[in-house]
């Protein structure tokens, strides 16, 4: 078989040439390429770590300007609250202050208003007395036709009506 004696001849040559080829293969993939990829990985995670650092170096700048808001905010909302207390204390004094003077107002109109229901009264009793004095003489001189002069018939009245 003429097939298998030429296998043996050329058996060699092909184990000589796969050897070249593989070592060829792995001399250019592993000494040639494999560098090159093994530093872009390595960039790769490099920058992979650093974009790390800084986002956590954002976050932690974050976290303190929260913190400062927070604190401004607490600041404020204190601030607020003494002035809104300061407010109503202020308000309720001038409500106070309004209140004495419109009492004191109150008070001398009511003074007033007495003074002229008395003065009134007296002018009304003092009417009374001259209707009761002339209504007395009237009377007298219907019922009896008699006349009564108006000293009599005054001091009748204010003896009557000091009585009762």
């Amino acid at each position: 078989m003429p097939q298998i004696a030429q296998i043996v001849s050329t058996y060699a040559s092909q184990i000589f040439w796969l050897l070249i080829v593989f070592g060829l293969i792995y001399f250019g993939i592993g000494k040639a390429m494999l560098p090159k990829v093994a530093g872009t990985v390595e960039a790769r995670d490099r920058k992979i770590a650093d974009d790390l650092a800084e986002a956590e170096r954002a976050r932690a700048r974050a976290d303190e300007i929260e913190a400062a808001y927070r604190a401004r905010i607490a600041e404020a909302r204190t601030a607020a609250l003494k002035a809104a207390q300061n407010a109503k204390v202020a308000s309720a004094a001038d409500a106070e202050v309004r209140v004495k003077a419109a009492d004191a107002d109150l008070a001398a109109q009511a003074a007033k208003a007495e003074a002229e229901l008395a003065t009134a009264q007296a002018k009304a009793l003092a009417g009374i007395e001259e209707v009761a004095v002339e209504a007395a003489q009237d009377i007298v001189a219907r019922i009896s036709g008699r006349t009564v002069e108006k000293a009599a018939a005054t001091g009748a009245v204010k003896s009557v009506l000091a009585n009762g």
